[in-house]
């Protein structure tokens, strides 16, 4: 009876022994956490028989199997208590910020692991024997270090693997090939050089594999791969994979996407891809391949998006391509194509982005009434633009340039149907003639029209005044006649505005001064007449003029922006006179009394500048004396990962000795930590309850939740009532602004690490702009806010001015303008709208930079930055790089300086809608190899350029689209 009455009290002493196990580690775990969701109040750390029912918990059997803490914003550690509980199934913390290393190994029953985006360190060189049930890793955006773990392999039951993101260097083991089980499998975005081992070509049950994004292979694809007969996704892009595409792929029947654009890839596009009838999205642009598109490509009936383009391919364009029922993305741009346009093309009611640009096409187009983005520019061209192509509904561009069209622009035959969705239309540089047809004022959407270069005659219709949205208009080159209509000062979004080299008459309206935030205004080369409304001096945002050549008459204002435009701007005027035209009119001249101040005020203001000063001063060293006596017991510390100093360690630093940088937002100190970390504080004053921040707040909400390899990494932050310190990671080789323009420094920065800081640098904004949740503006953007480590890789840096865009990306209005001289967007100064194309237009103004060593400002002449310095010395032609090339610089490959000028160029395009991504951007300076020897082997016409030398006369090999402003 006794022995009985043991049994049972053990029995039920053991039930809560277990989940009082469960219980202690659990409050152990919340205990190494930093932050405290509210969501984990439930954790109630007085009540252990509570645990099955807290916030993430599932239970069985009075043990927890599952814990979920996904994206719930926790920083802080794990501790190494969650292994003991050991009845855990599936365990979540994806989505937060835990820092330090991870160990899982005595995890046995796991089958489910998830710790994705967020900043573990280390490696994953676990006791993987334990963890034999497992059937999901999901490691992706860490900071996992260490060559790639080999105990993983042990694993029989693993289908899911995502090491992407990371920092794993080395080569991928030849084990991997091992894993027989895998369904996926992601190394991408790490370090990792050498061969693709062809052992991965065992994983037959493989369905989806990405292998490309910063990791630089040796060699090429294995033909291997043709054994994966199952895989479904397949994304080997932008790792500099070279050789020929392996014609084994053609066995991948199940397969439904080919990513391998931007490598190095030669030869022809094998036929036997004709065989993957399930293809849907095919993408082998950014190559070498070379020779015609295969008639076997013929039978892809599935296929929703063929890019081809930045390859060499020849010949013409298969008739087929036009007969794609789901074809809904062609670009083919950047070949040497040839012959017609495929009849059928534009027939198909899916069919919504063609770009076939930069190639030699001949013959007339089609129309498709589903079709969004057409780009046919710099082609041959020829017959007349078919009717109603341009009034397509949902046509939101259409690029014709370049080409040989003739004929008239056809008038909207259906006046029923707006096409209210076309907001860029480039005809320019055809043989266009006719009258301008008044229903161009039906595209309500449309903010670029470019008709330059073509025969137009007649008047301009009065109802351009209707285009409320038209943001630049160029309608020079043409024979147009009349006057210009007043109704054009409606066009109150205008900054841009060319009516130049026409025959256009009577005097310039007093309109245009209406428009408040044109920025460049060119009606040279007409027959207008009389005086120069006096009304266009007080449009401040004119900042580039000219009135040449016309039969202007009477005084020269002299005042307003006036006084800023060249004397050429007035040339060809002889009627015109005035002092800035060294013609000066029959009016006495009033002398300016000013001048003459007496020399008494000089010797006043003097005084009174050296008595700010002195005050200055002496307040400065009062704050000085009083922060260094603050008690550290005053001060608040939170930190964004585990740290190993303490508040006091960070106060230690702030001394006159250490600093390194002082700027708008504040001063920079340079401080060790007693660990040997090397770390920045930059002080700030404190806001309190004020709303005058500093950039504070922004800098502190935006980099507390961003962890990218080319963003600066905030490491913590100290705040009191007086001061607030922002602690960063220290970068030994400052920023690049300062390693470009010393003298000292800016020879060291040879050509090929300025390209590869270019590429991460816009890597960083790339991640801003696209992948942050939600997406962030910098809006400062400027080679002194791109700091570089000791191995000089790129980081983003200064977020103070950042703002969250809004509205999947829309425009936002600012209530005053930010940023740094030179580096702004025109639209951002003069209309105070920001996005993420002002970003874009500061990052050209680095590139121009990096290529040229000079400053954004200064040393051009009054009034003129790099960008029109550059502008006017190249005449925007990538051939004429050579002459802005830094003379520091030796031996610059000349495809490359041409490559990095035509991005520049369109990064600094006066129009934001002109200006590519940040996405583009980095695709575009991808192009080309980070490895020289790569570089010279890969193109037969490869020269090298001297700064300066550039052979005006000889014909160099072109690189992309020619630029045309």
């Amino acid at each position: 009876m006794l022995s009985l009455f043991v049994i049972i009290i053990t029995l039920c002493l053991s039930i809560p022994s277990s989940v009082s196990t469960d219980f202690d580690a659990l409050v152990t775990l919340k205990q190494g956490f930093d932050s405290i969701p509210f969501a984990l109040d439930t954790w109630n750390s007085s009540n252990p028989t509570s645990v099955c029912s807290w916030v993430g918990i599932k239970c069985s059997h009075n043990r927890v199997i599952s814990l979920d803490l996904s994206n719930m914003r926790i920083h802080g550690s794990v501790s190494p208590v969650i292994s003991s509980l050991e009845t855990l199934t599936e365990l979540s913390l994806d989505g937060n910020n835990f820092t330090g290393e991870i160990n899982l190994s005595n995890l046995t029953s796991l089958r489910f692991l998830n710790i994705s985006n967020n900043a573990f360190s280390g490696g994953l060189e676990w006791n993987y024997a334990n963890l034999q049930n497992l059937e999901v890793l999901d490691a992706y955006n860490n900071n996992l270090s260490f060559p790639l773990p080999t105990g993983i392999t042990s694993l029989k039951k693993l289908k899911y693997l995502d090491l992407g993101g990371n920092f794993f260097y080395g080569k991928i083991p030849e084990s991997y090939g091992k894993m027989v089980s895998l369904e996926y499998l992601s190394l991408a975005g790490n370090d990792l050089h050498g061969k693709i081992p062809a052992e991965l070509g065992n994983l037959t049950n493989l369905k989806e594999i990405y292998m490309g994004y910063y990791n630089v292979f040796e060699g090429g694809i294995p033909k291997e791969f043709g054994k994966l007969v199952n895989l479904a996704h397949m994304d080997l892009s932008s790792c500099e994979l070279d050789g020929p595409i392996p014609p084994e792929l053609g066995n991948l029947l199940s397969i439904d996407t080919i990513f391998l654009h931007i490598n190095l890839l030669s030869g022809p596009i094998p036929k036997q891809l004709g065989n993957l009838t399930s293809l849907v999205n095919l993408d082998l642009s950014a190559n070498a391949l070379s020779g015609e598109i295969p008639n076997e490509l013929g039978n892809l009936k599935n296929l929703k998006l063929l890019n081809l383009f930045m390859n060499r391919l020849h010949g013409s364009i298969p008739d087929f391509v036009a007969d794609y029922p789901d074809l809904q993305k062609l670009a083919l741009w950047s070949n040497n194509f040839t012959g017609v346009i495929p009849e059928n093309l534009g027939r198909n009611l899916n069919l919504q982005e063609i770009d076939l640009s930069s190639n030699k096409l001949t013959e007339d187009l089609g129309t498709c009434s589903t079709l969004v983005r057409v780009r046919l520019g710099e082609n041959y061209l020829n017959g007349s633009i078919p009717d109603g192509l341009i009034y397509l509904p949902e046509l939101n561009l259409l690029e014709l340039q370049n080409n040989y069209l003739s004929g008239n622009l056809s008038d909207n035959q259906n006046p029923s149907s707006r096409p209210v969705k076309l907001s860029q239309l480039n005809l320019s540089y055809n043989q266009l003639l006719g009258t301008l047809p008044s229903s161009l004022s039906n595209f309500s959407s449309l903010q670029i029209l470019l008709l330059a270069g073509n025969k137009f005659s007649g008047p301009i219709p009065a109802t351009i005044g209707q285009l409320h949205q038209v943001l630049k208009l160029d309608l020079s080159g043409n024979s147009l006649s009349g006057a210009i209509p007043p109704d054009i000062g409606n066009c109150v979004h205008l900054t841009y505005l060319d009516l130049s080299q026409n025959n256009l008459s009577g005097s310039i309206p007093l309109e245009i001064s209406d428009i408040r935030i044109l920025n460049y205004l060119n009606v040279s080369r007409n027959c207008l007449s009389d005086s120069i409304p006096k009304s266009i001096g007080t449009m401040k945002s004119l900042t580039i003029a000219d009135f040449s050549f016309n039969d202007l008459t009477g005084k020269l204002p002299e005042s307003g922006q006036f006084t800023y435009f060249n004397a050429s701007s007035f040339a060809g005027n002889p009627q015109l006179c005035g002092r800035l035209l060294n013609n000066p009119c029959n009016v006495s001249g009033i002398k300016d009394s000013a001048n003459k101040k007496p020399g008494r005020f000089k010797l006043i203001f003097a005084l009174g500048l050296l008595i700010c000063s002195l005050v200055f001063a002496v307040v400065a060293m009062v704050k000085a004396k009083s922060f260094t006596k603050s008690g550290t017991n005053t001060w608040k510390m939170t930190s964004f990962q585990k740290l190993e100093f303490t508040v006091s360690d960070v106060l230690e630093c702030i001394k006159d000795g250490n600093v390194i940088g002082q700027g708008g937002a504040g001063i920079v100190y340079h401080g060790k930590m007693p660990s040997g970390t090397e770390i920045a504080v930059k002080k700030l004053v404190g806001f309190g309850n004020t709303t005058h921040d500093h950039g504070f707040r922004a800098e502190i909400r935006t980099l507390g939740n961003i962890r990218h390899r080319n963003i600066v990494r905030l490491l913590a932050f100290c705040s009191n009532k007086d001061t607030n310190l922002l602690v960063y990671e220290y970068m030994r080789n400052g920023s690049l602004g300062e390693a470009i323009h010393a003298k000292s420094k800016g020879g060291s920065l040879g050509w090929r690490l300025r390209y590869k800081i270019s590429i991460e640098a816009a890597r960083g904004l790339c991640y801003l702009h696209h992948d942050c949740s939600p997406l962030i503006v910098h809006r400062d953007v400027k080679s002194n806010n791109i700091l570089l480590n000791a191995s000089y890789e790129a980081h983003v840096a200064d977020f103070g001015l950042a703002k969250y865009l809004v509205d999947g990306g829309a425009s936002e209005c600012m209530s005053a303008i930010a940023g740094s001289y030179g580096y702004i967007a025109p639209e951002y100064a003069y209309t105070l709208r920001v996005d993420e194309k002002s970003d874009v237009y500061s990052f050209g103004v680095v590139l121009l930079e990096l290529i040229t060593g000079k400053r954004p400002v200064g040393g051009f002449g009054d009034g003129v930055d790099i960008v029109q310095w550059a502008k006017t010395l190249t005449r925007c032609r990538k051939e004429e790089v050579g002459c802005i090339i830094d003379s520091r610089l030796a031996n610059v490959p000349q495809d490359e300086a041409m490559h990095l000028f035509f991005i520049a160029m369109l990064c600094i395009q006066e129009n934001s809608v002109e200006r590519p991504t940040m996405r583009e951007v980095v695709q575009m300076l991808s192009e080309f190899p980070r490895d020289s020897t790569h570089t010279q082997t890969s193109s037969s016409s490869f020269v090298y350029l001297q700064p300066n030398k550039l052979d005006k006369d000889k014909t160099y090999p072109k690189v992309g689209q020619d630029l045309l402003v």
